[in-house]
């Protein structure tokens, strides 16, 4: 009896062992620390199989949002220096409590227009209702839990932070390899890459400072920009900015349509000294663009030349390589680099203008296809729309949207 005391009692640890390994780690660290037992009593026991599974993880909500959730850091951000407990003369108390939240609760309950009074309200609420996402709306002219006492539009949204939403998902018709089916050892230099081109633009072509940028919790990042200029923008001005990014205008006919120019404007210029060599040292070999036939053929469906076209396809084919091409060993920036090259002829040999400048723009077209940033604009264009807050857990990967 002793003897199956001690095996079951094995067991139960190397139990204890794996179901701890399924926790994200920054709760795995709080799970350990002296005191938690508690937590981990049989009748809270965590739903880790279906954690595991990429479903429910409210039963860790409780533990993060009562340990781990940075509650006085969001509500000093969206405070933007209004907190109530602010003493200076120009300190408006009234900003924070017409800020929107909407919670969603477990069992995909959706409780929109939340506000409150205080940092310390948002605390109780959150430990309280545990909701299994948040998203963060505008800050409207009236506290908006007392809306229904305004009638005729007289309740309205008169901030909020300009936001942009990029979607691993928006790829899919570009891409060998989706996020889905390969994870983000291949995908991330798409996200990584968008951020530089975001980033740069916001600053130098509209003068903003206050950027930041936070992994979704599955598919993407959310970039906020928290300038007050650009918190006060209407929802045309925010429009305008979301066009001024929108290149990419979907696929047409297999192929990419992009609202590109020869000569190239400057901030498309721009964009292409950060793209270019990302596309050429991580996107070509992750996403093994010239690999197989089909592959190459949708990058040669952008070149407007047949004969350059078909010269690669059979070269190609067969394996060949030309002395260009033997330099590298990777063999999709090898056939770019092949294709690049022939291009380059072609445009020497050419004498008409109108074909000169398709030829010019072929190459820069590929690399904005597939790696400039797919932006969903219509996130973007309202001062009303609701984005996932920073810091909050996804509800069906248990990651934490971390900046």
């Amino acid at each position: 009896r002793h003897a199956k005391c001690h095996a079951s009692h094995e067991a139960g640890e190397r139990a204890s062992e794996d179901e701890r390994s399924a926790l994200p780690p920054a709760l795995t660290e709080r799970a350990t620390m002296p005191g938690a037992g508690a937590e981990t009593a049989a009748a809270k026991k965590p739903r880790l199989n279906a954690y595991e599974d990429g479903g429910d993880v409210q039963d860790l909500m409780k533990l993060y949002y009562g340990r781990l959730f940075p509650h006085e850091t969001m509500y000093k951000w969206l405070s933007y220096g209004n907190e109530f407990e602010a003493k200076h003369p120009k300190a408006d108390k009234t900003f924070f409590p017409r800020r929107e939240f909407c919670f969603t609760l477990d069992g995909d309950i959706f409780v929109r227009y939340q506000s409150f009074k205080s940092g310390a309200e948002l605390e109780q609420a959150l430990k309280q209702r545990c909701p299994s996402k948040i998203d963060i709306g505008p800050v409207y002219n009236v506290d908006p839990k007392k809306r229904a006492a305004y009638t005729n539009g007289a309740f309205k949204a008169v901030e909020r932070e300009l936001i942009f939403d990029i979607d691993m998902d928006d790829y899919n018709d570009v891409l060998n390899f989706t996020l889905d089916e390969h994870g983000w050892s291949r995908c991330w230099p798409l996200m990584a890459v968008a951020i530089q081109v975001l980033d740069r633009a916001l600053r130098e072509d509209f003068g903003f400072e206050h950027i930041f940028f936070v992994f979704s919790g599955r598919r993407g990042i959310h970039c906020w920009v928290c300038d007050k200029r650009a918190r006060v923008l209407t929802d045309e001005e925010r429009a305008a900015i979301a066009n001024y990014f929108s290149i990419y205008k979907g696929i047409e006919a297999g192929k990419a349509k992009l609202m590109l120019s020869v000569p190239k404007h400057p901030s498309v210029q721009r964009a292409l000294e950060i793209l270019e060599p990302i596309f050429l040292e991580s996107v070509l070999p992750s996403q093994e663009l010239l690999e197989t036939e089909e592959s190459w053929n949708k990058v040669l469906s952008y070149v407007p030349d047949e004969e350059i076209s078909e010269k690669l396809r059979e070269r190609w084919a067969s394996g060949r390589r030309s002395s260009v091409m033997m330099e590298e060993s990777d063999v999709n920036v090898a056939r770019w680099q092949d294709l690049c090259r022939e291009v380059e002829k072609q445009i020497g040999r050419t004498k008409d203008p109108s074909k000169r400048r398709q030829l010019v723009k072929c190459k820069d077209e590929i690399i904005f296809a597939y790696a400039y940033p797919k932006l969903d604009i219509e996130v973007s264009k309202k001062r009303n729309h609701l984005l996932k807050a920073p810091f909050c857990v996804h509800p069906k990967t248990g990651k934490v949207c971390v900046p």
